[in-house]
């Protein structure tokens, strides 16, 4: 067994897919908490992602943080030329998702009070 979290993300073998939803892997999620640089996490999911997957992740995100300003679904739709079923996914995911939006929209609200975002 390993003795510490640094030996099991280099000594784990690959498990078995879990049934369910996909899961991200424990040591790439790991690598992305322990970047601190953004142009750092870019080059990462460059790397991972096809264009269209960050196409579709940019949207999500814009969807997010549209509706969590308080913009209607119809609005969100309009400015980001998306159907309002997109925005309307996005808003239940906002609404009864994991809470990882949330966390997400709080820590790029208290990047902006730093002035670390806009």
């Amino acid at each position: 067994m390993p003795a510490n979290l640094s030996e099991s993300l280099t000594t784990a073998e690959p498990s078995a897919p879990r049934p369910g939803p996909p899961h991200l892997p424990a040591e790439l999620l790991a690598v992305l908490a322990e970047l601190r640089d953004p142009a750092q996490v870019a080059l990462l999911l460059d790397d991972l992602l096809t264009p269209q997957e960050i196409e579709a992740l940019t949207e999500r995100w814009h969807i997010a943080e549209r509706l969590s300003r308080g913009e209607s679904q119809r609005a969100v739709a309009e400015a980001l030329s998306v159907s309002v079923t997109t925005v309307s996914r996005g808003a239940r995911s906002l609404k009864y998702g994991g809470g990882g939006f949330a966390l997400a929209l709080q820590t790029l609200k208290r990047l902006a009070t730093r002035g670390g975002a806009a």
